[in-house]
C-alpha cells in the first residue's frame, strides 16, 4: 500500500462521504438500494479494492449519520434504518427540540463507529480458525440463514413457504439462460438478479401504478409544508460525549456493543428490540426519546459496519444481513469478485483496517461536522433541489445497465421478474435478507431437491 493509493482512499471517502451526506437526507432512501449498485459498479470498474473499501464504509458511517436529519425535522426516515426511530423524534419535536433530536442521533451513530469497529475486529479474530468449515458448508448455511431470517421477518409463514419457488424461479432463469446461449453454461448470472431484489418494491409499486382503479384510490397528499427551526451554531468542532448525557453515551456505547455482537441478525429488528429494552424503564418522555434515538442510531450504524467487517476479514463469504445487502459487492460481484477472490483474500486484516478506518474518520470529521453545524440548511436544500424520483430513477436506469451488461437483453425482463416477485414477498412481510440468502442458497438447494 503505497501513497498514491493512501491519497485516492482519502479522496474516495471524501467523495462518499459528500455524496452519502445528500442521499442520506433524501427521504425514502433505503440502504440497500442506494449502496449496492454504486459499490457495485465501482468493483466493475475495476476500481483498486482498497479504494473500494473505504468508499463504502465512508458511505455507509456518512449515511447513517445524515438519516436521522428528515426524521427530526419532518417526521420521514431518510432510509429503512431510521424508521424506528420516528417516534422518538416526533416526541422531541412536539416538545421544541428537533435540534437537539439531530445532534442525538448522530452523535449516537459517532459512538457506535467508534464502539464497533475495534470489537468487531476482535470478534473476526475469534472467528477466523473456524472461516475453512464454514466455507465449506456454504450453500447449507445460506439456507440455514434463509429459514432463521424467515422466523424473524413480519410474514413468517410466507417467507418460509417461498424459500424453494424462489430458489426455482432464479435456477429456472439461469437453466434458460444457459439452453438458449444468452451466456456460455457454467456462468452464473447474479449481479442482476442480486439487483433485481433490491429495486423489487419500486418495481412492483410502479406497476401497481398502471392501474387505474388503483392509481385512483390512491390519496394524494399534496405539497407538504416543512418548518425549520433556527438554533445557536456550535463553536468548533462539535464532540459527541458533551452532546450526550453520561447514561446517553452508556447506553449507545451498551447499545452499539450489542448490535455488533449480533450481526448476523436483522439490523432493523434488532434496533427497535434493543433500543426499546435499553430505554422502556426510563418515565420520563423527553428523556426516554432522547436515550432512545442516541441508542438506536449508535446500534444502527454498529450493525452496519460490524455486519461488513466481521463476514469480510474472518470467512469472505457474506454471512449477514449487511453483508448480503448493501455490501455484497465486496464479496461476490464476478467477474472481477468472487466467493473464492474477493477483498477477503485480496487485502490483509491490517489493510482492510487502514481502509475502514480512514474512509470512517474521514466520514466523521465531514459528515458529524455539518450535520451538527448546517443541517437545516442541508436539509432545506435536498427537500427542496433533490427530487426523490431522480434518485430511483438513476439507480433503476443503473439496474437495467448491468442487467444487459450481464446477459442482454432477454435478462433485463428475467430482473423484472425478479423485481416484482421480491416487490410482492417484500409488501407482503418477507424479509429483504431471506431472499438475498435464497439467491445465495439456490444453486445447493436446487441439486439437493
Amino acid at each position: 500500500m503505497d501513497l498514491t493509493i493512501i491519497l485516492l482512499m482519502v479522496l474516495a471517502s471524501v467523495g462518499g462521504a459528500v455524496l452519502y451526506t445528500i442521499i442520506g437526507i433524501a427521504p425514502g432512501t433505503d440502504e440497500t438500494a442506494v449502496l449496492a449498485p454504486v459499490t457495485l459498479a465501482l468493483v466493475l470498474l475495476n476500481v483498486s479494492p482498497y479504494v473500494i473499501l473505504s468508499f463504502f464504509i465512508s458511505a455507509i458511517v456518512a449515511k447513517k449519520l445524515t438519516d436521522s436529519i428528515p426524521v427530526a425535522v419532518a417526521g420521514i426516515p431518510g432510509g429503512v434504518m431510521a424508521a424506528p426511530m420516528v417516534e422518538h423524534a416526533m416526541v422531541l419535536k412536539q416538545h421544541g427540540l428537533p435540534d437537539v433530536s439531530i445532534r442525538k442521533m448522530a452523535s449516537g451513530s459517532v459512538i457506535g463507529t467508534i464502539v464497533s469497529i475495534p470489537l468487531s475486529l476482535l470478534i473476526a479474530s475469534l472467528i477466523m480458525p473456524y472461516a475453512s468449515s464454514i466455507s465449506k458448508h456454504a450453500g447449507l448455511i445460506f439456507f440455514l440463514g434463509a429459514l432463521f431470517l424467515a422466523l424473524l421477518s413480519a410474514n413468517k409463514l410466507l417467507s418460509m413457504l417461498m424459500i424453494v419457488p424462489f430458489a426455482l424461479l432464479i435456477q429456472g432463469l439461469r437453466h434458460l439462460y444457459w439452453d438458449i446461449g444468452i451466456v456460455p453454461e457454467g456462468k452464473t448470472v447474479f449481479v442482476s438478479f442480486f439487483l433485481g431484489i433490491t429495486i423489487g418494491p419500486i418495481v412492483f409499486k410502479l406497476f401497481e401504478l398502471m392501474s387505474k382503479e388503483y392509481r385512483e384510490r390512491e390519496q394524494i397528499i399534496g405539497l407538504k409544508e416543512i418548518s425549520f427551526k433556527n438554533h445557536g451554531k456550535e463553536k468548533g468542532f462539535p464532540n459527541p460525549f458533551k452532546i450526550l448525557t453520561k447514561q446517553e453515551v452508556a447506553t449507545s456505547a451498551l447499545g452499539s456493543s450489542l448490535g455488533t455482537l449480533t450481526f448476523f441478525l436483522t439490523p432493523v429488528g434488532m434496533t427497535i428490540f434493543l433500543g426499546e429494552f435499553l430505554t422502556r424503564h426510563i418515565k420520563d418522555p423527553v428523556q426516554r426519546a432522547s436515550r432512545a434515538i442516541s441508542t438506536m442510531d449508535g446500534l444502527t450504524n454498529a450493525s452496519y459496519i460490524s455486519g461488513t467487517l466481521i463476514p469480510l476479514i474472518a470467512i469472505g463469504l457474506p454471512l449477514s444481513p449487511m453483508a448480503i445487502g448493501p455490501a455484497n459487492a465486496l464479496f461476490n460481484a464476478p467477474p472481477v469478485f468472487t466467493p473464492e477472490n474477493n477483498i477477503h483474500h485480496i487485502m490483509s486484516m491490517s489493510e482492510i483496517v487502514i481502509a475502514t478506518v480512514i474512509g470512517a474518520t474521514i466520514a466523521i470529521v465531514l459528515t458529524f461536522y455539518a450535520t451538527i453545524k448546517y443541517s437545516n440548511q442541508i436539509c432545506a436544500f435536498v427537500f427542496k433541489w433533490v427530487p426523490h424520483e431522480a434518485m430511483i430513477g438513476l439507480f433503476a436506469g443503473l439496474v437495467v445497465m448491468l442487467a444487459f451488461m450481464d446477459a442482454g437483453w432477454a435478462n433485463i425482463f428475467g430482473v423484472m421478474l425478479v423485481a416484482l416477485v421480491a416487490g410482492f414477498l417484500h409488501r407482503h412481510g418477507v424479509n429483504y435478507g431471506v431472499m438475498f440468502m435464497i439467491l445465495y442458497a439456490a444453486p445447493w438447494l436446487m441439486g439437493l431437491i
